[in-house]
């Protein structure tokens, strides 16, 4: 169980307190409720700059990193579709210095145009690297707008090109910052050792005078129900065939959104899995075969990623794929193979409630979601889940007309 204490300061800040005195480190995290689904299908990959940006100095502070190294500690970020994080973690008697330095990016990033320049030249680097120049590396960008017509998951947290990027000017930032970057769309998680009343203080000192926005609510275009199997195949330069499937399925706080997650656990979770124990070691077909849940706020993607030996593998391997899925749909689990898999997510959850870090980052996480007493709920969506859920399930999403197909074929496969 993970107490905590919550409020809110007149700005609209949310703040979730948790004390751990076991360690003699604390972790301040800062989750801003902007990913890329807030963008404009013309200016993507706004967010994932902005985690840049939001490193390259503020109104008073022109080098973030500098002063929390100096503090004896460590800081890093990271963005997804729906939410940007900052986090720093130092010794307890230098929290002082992280709230300082977080609350005066909040209050203001020093925009100008060769700080933004220096931040688009990196951004761009990473989407050549990452999304051009690597092997399957527009994967996302492919599987995303295969399986997404209208949502704007159907473009990857980097951006839909580079382009927007390289386009970017001045205004458009400022105005991106102003509209998320503000303490109404934050939320504020400290855990570690500290004590209440001072802590307390210096986040009223360094926070209360960032002043509100007033920002009307965004509205997130619904994705309409898929009513037929898509596919596209891609012939590149890539070291060997691939087949991704995609399969749309509920968002995070859905009532059965562990059962997704235990599905895709049953099929590729270690070296027991289904997948692995019957087609990638059993066959030569694959090289490598994993099963994930995107986990996004609005519906999302259970995904499967085939790496196979060869072009001529795809039928194949296809075939074997939708063997596994239809097996799911007919039969039901044996009680010791489900009780398995639970018992392995439940550990992970267990142990992700060891570190300051996650805590204060999952704190900060099911906050965003509504409800930060999610975190002590999360082992319940699990134990109660049956052979007969998995199977009812399966029936649901594993269905041809809810599948998006990504094919990946060698060049030298002549087509």
């Amino acid at each position: 169980m993970i107490n905590f204490e919550k409020y809110k300061l007149n700005n609209g800040l949310t703040v979730l307190l948790h004390k751990d005195d076991s360690t003699p480190l604390v972790a301040v995290n800062v989750l801003y409720k902007v990913g890329s689904r807030n963008e404009l299908a013309h200016k993507t990959g706004f967010a994932h700059l902005f985690e840049h940006l939001m490193f390259g100095g503020s109104a008073n502070v022109p080098d973030f990193d500098t002063p929390i190294q100096e503090a004896g500690g460590e800081n890093n970020a990271f963005t997804n579709n729906d939410l940007t994080n900052f986090y720093d973690i130092v010794p307890a008697e230098n929290i002082e210095t992280a709230l300082w330095l977080e609350s005066d990016r909040m209050l203001q990033l020093n925009f100008n145009q060769k700080s933004l320049d220096i931040q688009k030249k990196v951004v761009i680097e990473e989407f050549k690297e990452t999304s051009i120049n690597k092997p399957y590396g527009d994967f996302w960008h492919e599987l995303s707008a295969l399986a997404y017509k209208k949502h704007p998951y159907r473009w990857p947290t980097i951006g839909l090109k580079k382009e927007h990027i390289e386009d970017a000017e001045l205004n458009d930032v400022i105005d991106f910052f102003k509209t998320h970057y503000h303490p109404g769309n934050a939320v504020l998680v400290i855990c570690g050792k500290f004590d209440l009343e001072n802590v307390k203080f210096l986040i009223d000192k360094w926070f209360s005078n960032i002043p509100p926005v007033d920002i009307e609510a965004q509205t997130i275009e619904f994705e309409p129900i898929q009513s037929e199997f898509r596919q596209k195949i891609l012939i590149k330069d890539v070291p060997s065939a691939a087949i991704h499937m995609a399969f749309h399925m509920p968002e995070r706080l859905h009532n059965e959104f562990g059962v997704y997650d235990l599905i895709s656990d049953i099929l590729s979770s270690g070296k027991s899995s289904r997948f692995y124990t019957k087609l990638v070691k059993k066959t030569n077909v694959f090289s490598n075969l994993d099963a994930y849940i995107t986990g996004s706020i609005d519906p999302g993607l259970f995904v499967i990623e085939a790496k196979l030996q060869s072009n001529d593998d795809i039928d194949e391997a296809r075939k074997l794929i939708w063997k596994e899925l239809d097996q799911l749909k007919e039969d039901e689990i044996e009680s010791e193979e489900l009780q398995k898999v639970k018992n392995s997510l439940i550990s992970s959850i267990c142990f992700s409630e060891v570190s300051i870090l996650h805590k204060a980052i999952n704190l900060s996480y099911f906050e965003m979601l509504g409800d930060a007493t999610l975190i002590n709920k999360q082992e319940g969506e699990y134990i109660h889940i049956i052979a007969a859920d998995i199977k009812r399930v399966a029936n649901e999403i594993f269905d041809l007309n809810n599948c998006s197909e990504l094919v990946y074929q060698t060049k030298e496969s002549g087509f």
